[in-house]
């Protein structure tokens, strides 16, 4: 960090040269023969794909990680889960506080902006809070998923199984070592499961803020924020209308829902609606879906998780801003409006590009790829895409058939899904920045629509 700061880098380079730090170091110690079981290197290039599907807990994979991997290689793999889901700069504020380190201002200013809080006040309690909360949901995970694990697969192997796939959904990465990339299909029916996969997958996604908003407001709705209120409403709502939804597509079709009981169907259509965004598991067969599924699949893909949490995608609230400001036009209402207060136009005008420049990458990342992967459909390499941009991790079964370049794209687009399409543009435009004009042009008049 020292390093970084005597380069004078602003907060948002020192993040995304944090984030690629951590990927390379991972990829090094992937790339080890120790890492694989036939003892042999996996390359540069595929060490470097799992590297960065695994920190910026995406999920995507070119080798099943559950039979190639040995137990380091593994063990690596989930340190960087681990790394990517709490942020670079969160684990190394506990590694300082461990140290008794004092955190500078710089390194304030970083939390700050990983973490997207608008204050520096009382920035080091609401790590320590997020680190103490994100153990506790882990290790309570853990223990629902051992009930069925090591029954399964006995203690040693059931524990380690538990824990892995605990900071896994947690950190909304969809990484599973169950093996013969079936993902947790055999546990579409398993009440254990689910509901633990459930509780990790949305906690993780509803993101810190609304953590502490809810441990002191004591759950009262109308005391929370109008993050929180925002937050829970659209979680709620981007769960239960795709979960109808799943229902109405997938129940007779006999490769995903339609051989399953009534209550077996309800299980794998709400794991379906829950994990696009963004975790990334799957409960039933993904390239199986109808074309319908898989739309609406990549619709929730690209919206993700809720901001300051362990999901990418463009994040519920950015959605919810856009549309209630679509909406609040409609009704002919100059300001945004929702749940008796007003958002400004900044916040408006910061969605507005946000979705814009999500939707620009999922253009670009899927045009290069129907160039590059000849022998793959559109809707496969569409659904790759905004896998890679959500940092989802799920896919149709076509990551191992990349082509080099294909991979290399893949890897970029998951690097920019998880540091922030906004971060990166802001950390390249720092100069830009550093002079902006302080004229005014006259306003004047377009015709739009």
């Amino acid at each position: 960090m020292e390093k970084f700061e005597q380069m004078k880098l602003d907060p948002t380079q020192i993040l995304v040269m944090g984030f690629a730090s951590v990927i390379l170091i991972g990829t090094m110690l992937l790339n080890l023969p120790i890492s694989s079981v036939d003892g042999r290197s996996v390359g540069f290039l595929n060490a470097l794909f799992t590297s960065t599907s695994a920190v910026c807990v995406t999920g995507l994979v070119v080798v099943d990680t559950g039979t190639y991997w040995t137990t380091f290689g593994k063990t690596v793999i989930i340190t960087l889960i681990q790394i990517g889901g709490l942020g670079f700069m969160t684990m190394a504020t506990l590694f300082a506080m461990i140290l008794g380190k004092k955190i500078s201002l710089k390194e304030r200013l970083i939390i700050q902006e990983s973490l997207n809080q608008n204050s520096l006040e009382g920035l080091v309690r609401f790590v320590r809070y997020i680190i103490l909360g994100t153990f506790i949901i882990e290790g309570t995970g853990a223990l629902l998923l051992a009930f069925r694990f090591v029954p399964e697969f006995g203690p040693a192997k059931g524990i380690a199984y538990s824990i892995f796939h605990s900071i896994s959904a947690f950190a909304n990465a969809g990484f599973d070592i169950i093996g013969d990339g079936k993902g947790l299909t055999p546990y579409v029916t398993s009440p254990i499961v689910n509901i633990a996969m459930y509780m990790l997958i949305i906690i993780g996604g509803l993101g810190f803020s609304v953590w502490v908003d809810i441990f002191n407001k004591r759950s009262k709705f109308r005391r929370f924020s109008l993050h929180t209120k925002m937050v829970l409403f659209l979680t709620a709502l981007l769960i239960g209308v795709p979960f109808i939804l799943y229902l109405i597509l997938e129940w007779r079709n006999p490769a995903t829902l339609g051989e399953l009981s009534f209550t077996g169907k309800l299980w794998g259509a709400l794991f379906q609606a829950i994990t696009p965004r963004t975790a990334g598991f799957n409960t039933i067969d993904t390239a199986s879906l109808t074309n319908a599924s898989k739309l609406l699949t990549i619709m929730l893909m690209f919206i993700g998780g809720s901001p300051a949490s362990t999901a990418g995608g463009i994040k519920t609230v950015t959605f919810g801003v856009i549309i209630f400001t679509v909406i609040s036009m409609i009704r002919g209402r100059e300001d945004t409006e929702l749940f008796g207060r007003r958002i400004s136009r900044n916040i408006v005008n910061r969605a507005l590009t946000i979705g814009v420049v999500g939707i620009t990458l999922v253009t670009s990342v899927t045009m290069i790829l129907t160039i590059t992967e000849t022998g793959l459909d559109f809707m496969e390499v569409l659904f790759e895409a905004v896998s890679a941009l959500g940092t989802v991790g799920l896919s149709l079964g076509v990551t191992s058939q990349l082509s080099v370049i294909g991979r290399i794209v893949i890897i970029f687009a998951m690097f920019a899904g998880r540091v922030g399409p906004l971060t990166i543009a802001f950390a390249l435009a720092r100069q830009n920045r550093k002079n902006k004009g302080v004229i005014r042009y006259p306003e004047d008049k377009v015709i739009v629509g």
